[in-house]
């Protein structure tokens, strides 16, 4: 049985005084019981403060980013290695505020994605439709495009040391919402993509869902067959939110 994921995405937000009590407030406040994990993705200036406030505890820690280059001279950027050296056992690639503000091709997320895994670092990869491929009918293409700019790199098994996000772009911030079933229905399709090259592997990868999870519809999300947790944004910032999330997958 696949352990579900509640990983939060903290985005460009907070300082050290907000983490610090969010990251306490979140490791004090664990649900009881066995079957999942969390994880907080804090912005680069606050990985190692919080790597050592969850140092020991059941919460792991990720990054938003990483460059596919180990070193050198490219300004502003983080080699995996760095990221590894600090804490990081996960690292967030191919988000779709990556891919639509900052340009970054499927080609360049898959460098990514296996640049992370050379480091031990586990990539989760975000894949996921904008309103107007939804609308368009074009969803089912969009993600296997994503998904092969890995698949056609490196092959299927590398999925066994990694994790992918759902992110339907439409549903993020929009006040739309995905229902449990239209999420299950794009999960599926990406475990029977995934199953074309592993099929025995591909029931086994942790699919989660980054289209505005929340304590109120987590658990009907979670109840889906295909849906192994959540890339949570906004309700990842306030620990009440988050371990409300935590306590639905703790339930699943």
């Amino acid at each position: 049985m696949r352990e579900f994921l509640v990983a939060g995405n903290w985005k460009m937000n907070g300082s050290t005084a907000a983490s610090e009590a969010l990251i306490s407030g979140i490791v004090a406040g664990v649900p009881a019981g066995s079957g999942f994990r969390l994880l907080v993705c804090p912005p680069f200036p606050y990985l190692a403060s919080v790597a050592s406030q969850v140092s020991g505890s059941a919460v792991a820690l990720g990054a938003q980013n990483v460059s596919e280059h180990e070193f050198g001279a490219f300004t502003g950027e983080t080699a995996p290695s760095m990221l590894r050296d600090v804490g990081c056992d996960y690292v967030i690639v191919g988000h779709s505020e990556r891919r639509a503000i900052y340009g970054e091709t499927s080609e360049q997320v898959a460098a990514k994605f296996m640049a992370a895994q050379a480091a031990g670092i586990t990539p989760i990869l975000c894949v996921g439709e904008t309103l107007e491929e939804r609308e368009a009918g074009t969803t089912n293409k969009v993600i296997d495009e994503q998904l092969d700019a890995v698949l056609d790199t490196a092959g299927a098994a590398v999925f066994a040391a990694a994790v992918i996000a759902y992110e339907p772009v439409w549903a993020i911030g929009t006040g739309l919402t995905a229902t449990p079933e239209q999420a299950q229905e794009v999960h599926q399709h990406i475990r029977a993509r995934l199953a074309t090259g592993n099929a025995d592997l591909a029931q086994k990868v942790q699919i989660l869902y980054g289209g505005s999870m929340k304590g109120e519809n987590a658990a009907g999300l979670l109840s889906m067959r295909d849906i192994d947790g959540g890339l949570i944004g906004g309700a990842s910032l306030k620990a009440s939110d988050f371990l409300a999330i935590a306590e639905a997958a703790a339930q699943s």
